[in-house]
């Protein structure tokens, strides 16, 4: 099978959309008090990272403006610095950082791979 980077890119926009709206019409201080809300938002968050980390040099360089290595170390840090996980950074990278994301993202894709 050929390697498309666009896939993982694809990946990204849903794992993003689906962090989003976890956060949409809360207040920060609910994510305090929410194991499962925290949960969801780390497995999300990491599945960013993870898919942005199988996306090639090439393509990479050719889109510079995406952040590319921040959302890699974001998944860094929740996998292997578990117990120092900040939820403020949490909570922007699914109220602040996912909603521009996939603004960078979806003209990257074909529309009908983006999971609307």
């Amino acid at each position: 099978m050929q390697h498309d980077d666009r896939v993982y890119v694809a990946h990204m926009i849903e794992f993003a959309r689906k962090a989003h709206v976890r956060v949409e019409n809360r207040e920060r201080s609910q994510l305090d008090g929410d194991e499962d809300l925290q949960l969801q938002l780390y497995a999300l968050i990491e599945r960013i990272g993870e898919a942005a980390s199988h996306v090639q040099a090439g393509f990479r360089e050719q889109h510079a403006d995406v952040p590319w290595q921040k959302i890699v170390g974001m998944r860094h840090k929740l996998i292997h610095d578990y117990l120092e996980i900040d939820l403020d950074v949490v909570w922007d990278a699914a109220t602040v950082d996912a909603p521009e994301l996939i603004k960078l993202l979806e003209p990257l894709v074909p529309p009908e791979w983006r999971n609307s």
